[in-house]
């Protein structure tokens, strides 16, 4: 088997396991519909507050979900082939597949799967010591569950669309590379815009990180008891603390997509120093964030929770207000980076990974 149909074979696995999940989840859809019981989401969702879906019933979101899936199945199945239709038909496969993408990973979530990245952190950290005093089952509930399942196949079907819109522009379709492909998408390209687009998605969480520390330290020195109730006493300070940590953490991190040590650990790690950072550690994470982020601020506007810039917790949503910029940047930014350090692969180098043929010998 060459290299280009090996390449071509590993490429169409996003697209038989995003139609097991359509096809698996949508049957799930189903069963909400037939009992009536088990929609995590609309009026029956008790946290519904920043959800796009809260207006949603169950009467109404289960069979959407239902028929959207099982399309979705359809379409995923398709895109494991040969692009053979073209014109009208391969364009409304395309949309239809974008629109759902989206819907999975920007509108079925909320605020809610950032904010439990957000306290990840601190629950491992302190799971040892028996702190915080949590319990798990409102931490992971049935919304919640089902929004991570959501952001997993919408990832999915990302992936198995763009290999089918790579097969059919004549590039290679693990990768996105050819002679057609755009100036934009070469390591150089990549490298001119991905740097602002990396400095933007710093710069918010560096400022939410400001703003949380000035929150654990106004409540730690009595000046203001903003949300103790909600966290139980001087806990306040402590999730202040942590929150202004991730996102401290988290734009140092962003930098790295345009730094030296971001490609290369440096010399003061050791056991690693010297080596090449592996591209997916980076992206990986990176992309998972930018999807949360983008989530929880559409669905935080939806809710008119930056209304509150005027009121008395200005202060704390004025930083969240930046949001919406923030995903989209990191997402821009993780893109450059993985076009700048993408490795090689067989279908586009055939000819480096195939066996030297013998040279004949004289008698």
């Amino acid at each position: 088997m060459t290299g280009v149909a090996l390449a071509g074979r590993r490429a169409d696995w996003a697209g038989r396991a995003a139609a097991a999940w359509a096809a698996l989840y949508g049957t799930v859809a189903l069963v909400w519909t037939v009992t009536g019981s088990g929609y995590p989401f609309g009026p029956g969702d008790g946290e519904r507050e920043t959800s796009m879906l809260r207006g949603m019933p169950a009467s109404v979101g289960a069979p959407l979900f239902a028929a959207v899936l099982l399309a979705t199945a359809v379409t995923a199945l398709a895109t494991t082939g040969r692009p053979a239709v073209r014109g009208a038909a391969r364009t409304g496969i395309l949309a239809f597949g974008w629109t759902v993408v989206a819907a999975l990973l920007v509108v079925v979530p909320d605020v809610r799967l950032l904010t439990r990245a957000g306290y990840a952190p601190m629950v491992i950290l302190g799971a040892p010591f028996g702190w915080p005093p949590v319990d798990y089952s409102e931490i992971i509930t049935w919304p919640v569950a089902n929004m991570a399942v959501c952001v997993l196949g919408g990832l999915l079907l990302a992936r198995a669309l763009l290999v089918w819109q790579f097969r059919g522009a004549g590039l290679c379709e693990r990768c996105g590379r050819g002679k057609l492909a755009p100036q934009w998408t070469t390591p150089e390209g990549a490298a001119r815009w991905g740097r602002w687009a990396a400095y933007l998605a710093a710069g918010v969480p560096a400022l939410y990180a400001v703003s949380r520390f000035g929150w654990a330290a106004a409540v730690l020195f009595g000046l203001s008891d903003a949300h103790r109730e909600e966290f139980g006493g001087d806990a306040v300070v402590w999730a202040g603390a942590g929150l202004g940590a991730f996102a401290l953490a988290g734009a140092v991190l962003t930098l790295g997509l345009v730094q030296r040590w971001g490609e290369v650990y440096p010399r003061w790690m050791i056991g690693f120093a010297g080596r090449p950072v592996p591209v997916k550690l980076a992206v990986v994470p990176a992309t998972i964030v930018a999807v949360f982020v983008t989530s929880a601020s559409l669905g935080l506007a939806s809710a008119g929770a930056f209304a509150k810039l005027a009121g008395d917790s200005a202060l704390l949503v004025a930083p969240m207000a930046l949001w919406p910029a923030w995903g989209p940047a990191l997402a821009a930014a993780t893109l450059a980076y993985y076009l700048r350090r993408r490795p090689e692969c067989p279908a586009c180098a055939p000819a480096a990974t195939a066996p030297a043929t013998p040279a004949p010998t004289a008698h």
